[in-house]
């Protein structure tokens, strides 16, 4: 067993002897592209998403220093044709680059990689005969000359130099040197039966174009056929929810709402599994990553950007072009670079058919809630900090109080927001009641039987407080907005998630740009 060669399959090992959720189906995909144009795969997603559990799973199939076979019992590969024909069949490197950049930190590191992967090698092959000087494709080669061996190479992190040196400097040019020279090489297609690397950027296009063009990029943003494999399905979720007792429904507020390619419903992998562990829902993305890097890009605050995080902050979608981004998080040109880069950390989801991204559930909310807190946008904060006694008043049935905090917010924010209509009075109020989400699922527009509720807030479940009905008006009379609740039986959707309600009429006035509100209690049970 060697150190970069021929690893086993403990890691894989260990993966199944948890709770494992069956994603081999990504070995046939891989399979497909062996000794293919297709062999070069960079797949990369957000931190959490189960990057390092595919390569490890991907190891102990083809690796043929050990016999995984017992550990794909049961696994949807195994009904595969061609899953006997790779099984332990190559000798597999495998490479976690955060190994090499936590104890390198200068130019040498590349040299490091090469020199101690190439020696890994000639001592599983030591009747290979090598060159002074040989580096580690020479002595590939060479071994392929010899045994007409093709290897699989396997690269987990591989982006972690390209996060960790700045475009520019001498390691990233030997990094991308040394890339090229591995895989680009006329030597590459050889040697290597397929190269697997994963990361969560894309390939860095380098010096105006793509470094490694030979590779097929599946990512965040166009993750082609590998959708399925890159969190938990609504079907995954339901079955660990009902096995745990952990509520589903509640699972997808806090984990779901990430559309990935074709797949409209995916899960956080790490998440949905801490969540069991620990038996209750509660945000784990703190864990993966500081949200004060997500706040040094806020903080650029390019054309419109604030605006648009605003936007997301309340609910809404944001048009976003991906295709500018030079997939390096040393040089953000523009507000799409921004909301590109949230996209590939997770901090937003993609739907690629509308070119929209979206905050897409609670537990992402709440982190990107913290970087626009650390982001030094002043007026945002102070709206966000007012949240908890906005609802306090409003729960009390305090009217004066609630409106001169949605005052606030709007005085706040309308440099910001244009507040020209009901539309963006009901932005405005989103944000102004945005951390009621730790206690409601806040609903924009909530369908009812005649028209459409303005904000409906539902309380979680264990939260002993009634649900909100806020009807909007624009240069109206307030009653008129409870008036409007109670026409269209709004209410009456609501009642299969509680029997207590407060309806609550917010009416803007154009010309002493003051709010006025009025709240009724209203119990369904009365009703």
């Amino acid at each position: 067993m060697g150190i970069y060669i021929n690893i086993g399959n403990e890691g894989f090992v260990s993966a199944r002897n948890s709770e494992y959720v069956d994603k081999s189906g990504l070995i046939r995909v891989v399979n497909s592209t062996l000794n293919t144009e297709r062999r070069f795969s960079c797949v990369t997603r957000c931190r959490r998403f189960g990057k390092s559990m595919a390569a490890k799973m991907l190891n102990a199939y083809y690796d043929q220093s050990c016999d995984s076979r017992n550990l794909f019992n049961g696994l949807e590969i195994v009904r595969d044709p061609q899953f006997e024909q790779h099984l332990n069949k190559y000798p597999v490197i495998y490479l976690d680059m955060t190994d090499f950049v936590t104890r390198f930190k200068d130019e040498s590191i590349v040299r490091q990689i090469d020199t101690r992967i190439a020696e890994d090698v000639r001592q599983a092959f030591p009747d290979v005969k090598v060159m002074e000087g040989d580096d580690l494709m020479d002595t590939l080669v060479r071994i392929y000359g010899d045994r007409s061996q093709k290897f699989i190479f396997i690269i987990d992190e591989w982006d972690a130099i390209c996060r960790e040196f700045r475009t520019g400097t001498t390691e990233m040019d030997n990094y991308v040197n040394w890339l090229r020279r591995m895989f680009k090489s006329v030597n590459a297609s050889t040697v290597f039966a397929a190269v697997y690397m994963t990361g969560i950027l894309p390939i860095k296009k380098y010096k105006t174009e793509s470094a490694l063009n030979n590779f097929t990029e599946y990512s965040m943003v166009d993750p082609i056929d590998m959708g399925i494999f890159f969190g938990f399905t609504k079907g995954e979720v339901k079955v660990l929810s009902e096995k745990y007792g952990m509520s589903f429904e509640e699972m997808a507020q806090w984990y779901d709402g990430y559309q990935i390619g074709d797949e409209p419903s995916m899960f956080n992998p790490n998440s949905v599994m801490m969540a069991i562990r620990s038996r209750r829902c509660r945000s784990f993305w703190a864990s993966t990553g500081a949200y004060s890097s997500v706040a040094n890009y806020i903080r650029l605050n390019f054309d419109g950007l604030k605006d648009n995080v605003l936007r997301l902050l309340a609910g809404e979608r944001v048009k976003v072009n991906t295709t500018k981004f030079q997939n390096d998080i040393s040089i953000i040109q523009s507000k799409d670079d921004v909301l590109t880069v949230l996209i590939h950390l997770g901090y937003l989801a993609y739907n690629w058919r509308k070119d929209e991204c979206y905050v897409p559930n609670h537990e992402v909310a709440g982190e990107l809630s913290n970087a626009v807190e650390e982001s030094g946008w002043d007026n945002v904060v102070k709206s966000l900090q007012q949240s908890d006694a906005l609802l306090e008043a409003t729960l009390a049935g305090n009217e004066e109080a609630v409106a001169r905090y949605v005052d606030v917010a709007h005085d706040e924010n309308t440099s910001i927001l244009s507040y020209n209509d009901e539309n963006s009075l009901a932005c405005v109020l989103s944000i102004a009641y945005y951390k009621a989400r730790n206690n409601y699922i806040i609903h924009r527009e909530l369908a009812t039987g005649e028209g459409f509720a303005d904000l409906v807030l539902i309380p979680r479940k264990h939260v002993d407080s009634p649900a909100l009905v806020i009807e909007l008006k624009y240069n109206q009379n307030v009653d008129s907005s409870i008036d409007q609740i109670k026409r269209k039986e709004y209410p009456a959707k609501v009642s299969e998630y509680t029997n207590d309600l407060l309806l609550v009429g917010i009416n803007y006035n154009r010309e002493t740009k003051k709010h006025t509100c009025r709240i009724e209690k209203l119990s369904l049970i009365e009703r």
